[in-house]
């Protein structure tokens, strides 16, 4: 089985953008938490409104299934919010050996770069709810500062990742890269 690594945090923190390419310079698998979530979903978020925990474990589900199955051919990183300790031991439970890289990213700069972005169907006005429901992991495999260029954030990954880390719970402090 390959490395199984997950891209986590707020939404517009750069989880699709920083995990896309951490999996090209794996010369891995790169899959997005978005495309698993059924039409019920994307609605649910489109008109504003968070979703319940009722939404998400289906949609956790499917996403854990679709990473065990790419993992079994080549290093699979995968963006998922994953912004409760529930929902990261339910994926870890899922996903054995899951690495966990947490985007830090400040408030301003996720809130400047929701509204200059388009077509997506989180809105901007769900910020304030998912740093609200954020509970940041305190045992990440690496926490990253994500308020710079790509590059910029995939130089302390790559060195992190190469060291082992207890990754099943968030009962440590976090490793932070700088």
């Amino acid at each position: 089985m390959h490395a199984a690594i997950m891209v986590m945090g707020v939404s517009g923190c750069g989880k699709s953008t920083v995990g896309a390419a951490l999996a090209e310079v794996l010369d891995g698998v790169f899959l997005d938490g978005d495309d698993y979530h059924p039409q019920a979903n994307v609605d649910q978020m489109a008109a504003g409104q968070p979703l319940t925990d009722a939404m998400r474990w289906p949609w956790l589900d499917r996403l854990a299934d679709a990473v065990q199955g790419a993992r079994a051919q080549a290093t699979t990183v995968f963006a998922c919010s994953a912004l409760r300790k529930s929902y990261r031991d339910h994926l870890r439970a899922a996903i054995p050996a899951l690495q966990i890289v947490y985007l830090d990213v400040p408030y301003a700069v996720v809130a400047a770069r929701l509204s200059a972005r388009k077509q997506h169907f989180m809105p901007a006005s769900l910020l304030e709810s998912q740093y609200a429901t954020l509970e940041i992991p305190r045992n990440a495999t690496v926490t990253v500062c994500a308020d710079k260029p790509v590059a910029g954030v995939l130089k302390p990954l790559l060195s992190a990742l190469t060291a082992p880390c207890d990754t099943d719970s968030d009962d440590d402090a976090p490793e932070r890269a700088r």
